[in-house]
């Protein structure tokens, strides 16, 4: 069983109309992220993380980004070992909601 779950980006729409508290991370490069990223996202990375770990709310959904919804996979995976309850992959990632809201 995975100690995270997929999100489809319908099912990321519908989470950020219902709730204000989704915590979303790009752990894509910076560059990239500075290029665009998902509303609200926090560019996570190595020099980050531990802060993040150590600020974040456990109990809020975490959704992991990255380029395409295949790295974001072992991402969410960590995050769900250090204790986070509700962690999601975003299925596509960055660019797959890039297309869906253009």
């Amino acid at each position: 069983m995975s100690a995270f779950q997929h999100l489809s980006i319908n099912q990321l729409i519908h989470m950020q109309e219902a709730a204000a508290d989704l915590q979303i991370v790009d752990i894509r490069d910076a560059a990239s992220f500075e290029a665009g990223h998902i509303n609200a996202a926090v560019n996570l990375n190595n020099e980050n993380l531990s802060h993040f770990i150590a600020e974040a709310d456990m109990d809020q959904p975490v959704i992991v980004v990255c380029y395409h919804g295949i790295s974001s996979q072992s991402a969410a995976t960590y995050l769900s070992e250090q204790g986070f309850d509700h962690v999601y992959s975003l299925d596509g990632g960055y660019s797959a909601w890039h297309q869906a809201n253009a």
